[in-house]
């Protein structure tokens, strides 16, 4: 499930998580941020409040915590994961290839959810963007990418995305990769990926996808000023919202089923109920 970042504590995107989660055991991993003990205090706060029971934190501010035993135990008969969000070089610099990240690579193989918002988010593809000026449609070299952790494969995705202006940043990426395909994820929304094949829209903004696969030019590699603006050809771009489904392998939106539709105005209505006491 990867969150663009800012969900409501009483959102449609927390919502879901605890859906998933139901009863069992939610472990937070706070890598990060900077304010660990902050961030997670605010999280079991949301998750609680709508009936989830108390997660644990994984607390790693270095490599060698992912490689400690007693770290890994506080994995132990976790059903889901959670990321905050903060720098994603930080959870992969961190992470990558220690017993902690192949447990919980283990956790989504059995089918538990993995999720993360923000910076979270981020870290869950395969191509991680790190750095770009999102509002900048020269070409330049300023967009950076590294590796991810690898969770969601043929995805590079950017969170915040129409709060940031980071059009022009995913567009860059996908321009230099077309191979992958684009998601811009807007705060107060997720995707959530079923069985890497498709995945469906939550929450109260939109999901861009960007889609290379059809591009016939772009100046990508040309001999030119840095500062020359970028030019593709071919690119495709939806935008969806709540209610709308994307299918990862034909590369095609679609809407949901009907009965997940009316699950999904359900949990709304839960939503706006939920508001209208906070509020009222």
């Amino acid at each position: 499930m990867i969150i663009g970042g800012r969900e409501e504590p009483d959102g449609a995107a927390t919502h879901e998580v605890v859906r998933r989660v139901g009863d069992g055991q939610l472990v937070i991993v706070t890598v990060a941020t900077e304010f660990p003990a902050e961030y997670f205090e605010m999280y079991v706060r949301s998750f609680t409040k709508l009936g989830l029971r108390e997660p644990r934190e994984l607390s790693i501010r270095s490599r060698s915590d992912a490689k400690d035993p007693r770290v890994l135990e506080e994995l132990d008969g976790a059903a889901a994961v959670f990321f905050t969000g903060g720098n994603q070089l930080r959870i992969t610099s961190q992470m990558a290839d220690t017993p902690v990240q192949h447990r919980i690579q283990e956790v989504y193989d059995a089918g538990g959810l993995v999720a993360g918002t923000s910076a979270g988010a981020a870290a869950l593809c395969g191509t991680m963007l790190v750095h770009g000026k999102g509002f900048d449609s020269r070409r330049g070299d300023e967009t950076r990418t590294a590796p991810g952790l690898g969770l969601l494969r043929g995805v590079v995705i950017d969170q915040h995305f129409s709060q940031r202006g980071r059009m022009a940043r995913l567009l860059g990426a996908v321009a230099r990769n077309p191979r992958q395909l684009g998601l811009g994820i807007d705060e107060d929304t997720a995707v959530v990926v079923e069985d890497a094949k498709s995945f469906y829209v939550v929450g109260t903004g939109a999901v861009y996808v960007i889609d290379g696969s059809l591009v016939t030019r772009s100046n990508v590699g040309d001999e030119l000023e840095e500062d020359a603006a970028l030019s593709v050809y071919g690119l495709q771009v939806h935008v969806l919202a709540r209610g709308d489904s994307f299918d990862l392998v034909a590369r095609e939106p679609r809407t949901v089923s009907k009965r997940e539709e009316q699950r999904l105005d359900r949990v709304q209505d839960r939503v706006d109920a939920d508001h209208g006491r906070d509020h009222g």
